[in-house]
């Protein structure tokens, strides 16, 4: 079946980009930047959808839903990067998050020849997931077209799950089937078709949003800190200390001995050292205030 691409807008050709093969480097770096320039312009004009998707995402997890990602090619690798680094972040299990790509776990690393043309696949991969009328799923495609993330987002529709689309065409299949549609119109790419360029920065933009801002709204961030992360190497059990350090004034003795108390969780040592009561009493109170530090210490 011949596929008309002419009217797409990430398939269309930048005219500021006609010559770059004649360019010298850094012209050629130049163009690339200032076309680099308009995608957070194009996200920012997005912001009240994102909000709105923040809001459905947090209220799944409240209601113990997840959050489906569903993408072929850079689209999905986006997704499963973003999933991916939600449990040591924030704390979270990993099907929480979920990341799908058509083809499965060898198209992360190559391409899987018509794997994104199959709709039913996007489907089975949702089965397969056991999805519920709890969940968001969050199909992502520059073109808007993807017959795989189609395929996974009607079928969504008909459990009642909440169904939402990421691309960067503004008339696209993928709009008329979400319940929420965001999508930053980035323009021609700097290669014509070239959508892992501008197209999937705005991607991995609207992505970074949508779980920082679901986690923020979880009470898995206090002040700006990342309160829920799980110390999986050196570094992050560094940064523990210094997240209670930062959160509380405490010297980073005081820090290290409230966290081997409560079995090194941030969150428990912070409400410690905070509110001057032990490690089980800090974690009922957060057990009683759904992990939120603030309403915790405010308890009384």
């Amino acid at each position: 079946m011949k596929i008309d691409l002419t009217r797409l807008v990430t398939e269309s050709r930048n005219a500021a980009s006609a010559d770059i093969d004649t360019l010298s480097t850094l012209d050629m770096l130049t163009v690339i930047n200032q076309e680099d320039q308009k995608v957070a312009l194009a996200v920012e004009a997005q912001l009240p959808n994102i909000a709105l998707a923040v809001d459905t995402i947090t209220k799944a997890f409240e209601n113990q839903g997840r959050l489906i990602y569903m993408g072929a090619g850079t689209s999905g690798r986006l997704g499963i990067l973003d999933a991916s680094e939600c449990p040591p972040t924030y704390g979270t299990k990993p099907e929480m998050v979920v990341g799908l790509i058509a083809g499965g776990h060898p198209a992360i690393l190559k391409a899987v020849e018509n794997a994104e043309d199959n709709a039913e696949l996007g489907q089975r991969n949702l089965e397969e997931l056991v999805l519920t009328s709890k969940d968001v799923v969050v199909g992502i495609a520059a073109s808007g077209r993807t017959p795989y993330v189609l395929g996974g987002m009607r079928y969504a529709k008909t459990l009642g799950a909440t169904v939402i689309a990421i691309a960067c065409n503004p008339q696209c299949a993928m709009v008329d089937e979400a319940d929420i549609a965001i999508t930053p119109i980035v323009g021609p790419e700097v290669v014509t078709g070239s959508s892992r360029m501008k197209a999937g920065t705005a991607q991995k933009l609207v992505l970074n949003m949508l779980t920082s801002g679901a986690m923020i709204r979880s009470g898995k961030v206090y002040g700006n800190l990342m309160v829920d992360v799980e110390a999986t190497n050196a570094k992050l059990v560094q940064r523990q200390v210094n997240i209670v350090v930062e959160a509380t004034d405490a010297s980073s003795e005081e820090a290290e001995a409230a966290l081997n108390a409560c079995h090194r969780h941030c969150k428990t040592a912070i409400l410690m050292l905070l509110a001057e009561i032990d490690a089980s009493e800090a974690k009922a109170r957060l057990e009683q205030h759904n992990g939120f530090i603030r309403a915790a210490l405010n308890a009384k």
